[in-house]
């Protein structure tokens, strides 16, 4: 996206018509001003993470500075803020939540600053200004920070906050409503968990509650420790002190632990784990001061803290499960994007550059062709929307409009996951090859199908998939 609006000015997936793809309006914004000064480079995003990730280190060593103030222990306690939250893998992702992190990693450090400086008052405003366009998801932040403002009687702070995270979202949504009738990016209208007020209304609330909560093991993995950690000290802050009192003492511990019950409620919490970065690095910033005494005198305070010692060693044994997992997505995972993803694009680019294509899974794929997309999963193509949002199942009506789109708007092949077709797949189509790839960590399935849509150029499909130059690491299986 960032790619056609810097060369074509058009706000789309492709660029031939307007799609609202992006999740993250304001890094696809910033890549395109990037691309439109240094020229059209893959590697710009991996630039610009490197940029924001050396401002995430400058203002976390700032901040926790303030409390160690030991050099040693303010590089420890920094380095497990980074790869608790996975930071690195964030990094070499070259998407936009390194970005994201540096907001919150701003707005946290101003936050108890900004009466005393104007800058800081700026930068604490300025940042809540920014974030909801960089990550939808900031708008649980603005609610939850809003609501424990007023619960300290902090009204025009809350009252502030609000309108500053609101407002660049409303008049994004504006815009995107204009365009294709969608107030929210195409990603979170498909992947967003919607609550209306019909029929439906159990079902949903059950899949809110039981299904993204209770019984998400993702949310154990990740939030239940941390929160359980800030469940203790507030606990303890309510038998000494009035309620108020303990609002404002624990005030980030409360804010953090409900955004990452709301997130687990109504986002995901799974992909490298970049979803929760944001919040990871925030429980950090706000859990490892309380514990301070963990670090400066570790034997006496876990003999007098047995519980508090118990959860921190849990947040730890994740800290290892964590880097476990990012040693395996930095070991593969470019190879899978590299070996599937880029292959895929490399074939479409070499024999259907302009051609019409049915996809999924279609970053590279847009990229690096010129292809006009049709994607099922309708983060690409809004006509698709209604069939995939609210985690919704495919149906026949699902299998009838692919058929009759596919014909009517002449396409010629289909480069997608089989199984997430769900058995749909239009009669019409001819399976020409399957794909495969080993040690899957990144991409969604180790199997990508090639069909002609357009039955009459099966042969010449197989015939091309057989003299393309195929990476050695692809198991090409040509059906006949």
């Amino acid at each position: 996206m960032a790619k056609n609006f810097a060369l074509y000015d058009l706000w789309g997936i492709t660029k031939y018509q307007f799609s609202s793809t992006s999740s993250s309006p304001l890094f696809t914004f910033l890549l395109s001003c990037l691309i439109k000064m240094f020229g059209n480079n893959d590697q710009i995003p991996l630039y610009f993470n490197i940029f924001f990730s050396l401002g995430i280190v400058y203002f976390l060593s700032i901040y926790f500075a303030e409390t160690f103030k030991d050099v040693k222990k303010t590089v420890l306690v920094v380095l497990f803020t980074l790869f608790f939250a996975v930071l690195h893998v964030q990094l070499l992702s070259g998407m936009e939540h390194i970005f994201q992190v540096f907001l919150f990693v701003v707005n946290i450090f101003c936050f108890y600053r900004r009466d005393k400086n104007r800058l800081v008052a700026f930068g604490f405003y300025f940042s809540l200004l920014l974030m909801g366009l960089v990550r939808f998801e900031s708008m649980f932040y603005f609610v939850i920070l809003a609501f424990v403002l007023m619960l300290i009687k902090k009204w025009k702070d809350a009252i502030g906050v609000l309108v500053l995270g609101f407002i660049p979202i409303l008049i994004f949504c504006y815009f995107n409503y204009q365009q294709d009738g969608y107030f929210f990016p195409n990603s979170v209208e498909v992947k967003g968990t919607k609550l209306s007020l019909d029929s439906n209304i159990f079902s949903q609330l059950k899949m809110i509650l039981v299904d993204n909560f209770i019984f998400n093991i993702s949310f154990y993995k990740i939030g239940f420790f941390p929160i359980i950690l800030c469940a203790v000290f507030i606990y303890r802050d309510l038998k000494t002190k009035n309620f108020i009192e303990v609002v404002h003492d624990n005030f980030f511990l409360i804010v953090f632990s409900l955004l990452m019950i709301c997130h687990s409620m109504f986002a995901d919490l799974k992909g490298m784990f970049r979803y929760e970065a944001y919040i990871l690095t925030g429980f950090s910033m706000v859990l490892i001061p309380k514990i301070t005494r963990l670090i400066f005198d570790f034997n006496n305070y876990i003999r007098r803290e047995k519980l508090i010692s118990l959860l921190v060693a849990m947040n730890i044994l994740l800290f290892f499960y964590k880097g476990f997992m990012a040693h395996t997505v930095l070991s593969d995972g470019g190879k899978n994007i590299y070996e599937q993803q880029i292959q895929s694009a490399r074939f479409l680019h070499t024999y259907y550059n302009d051609s019409k294509v049915v996809a999924n899974d279609i970053g590279a794929i847009t990229y690096y062709t010129d292809i006009h997309l049709l994607d099922i999963a309708g983060l690409g193509s809004t006509e698709m929307i209604p069939f995939n949002e609210n985690k919704k199942l495919f149906d026949q009506k699902f299998k009838d409009f692919l058929t009759q789109y596919g014909s009517e708007h002449n396409y010629e092949v289909a480069i997608v996951y089989e199984n997430w077709l769900q058995g749909f797949a239009p009669e019409t189509w001819r399976k020409a090859a399957i794909l495969k790839i080993n040690n899957r960590v990144t991409v969604a399935k180790e199997e990508v199908t090639i069909y002609a849509v357009n039955p009459a150029g099966l042969e010449e499909l197989k015939r091309n998939i057989k003299r393309f130059n195929w990476n050695k690491n692809v198991q090409v299986s040509i059906i006949e």
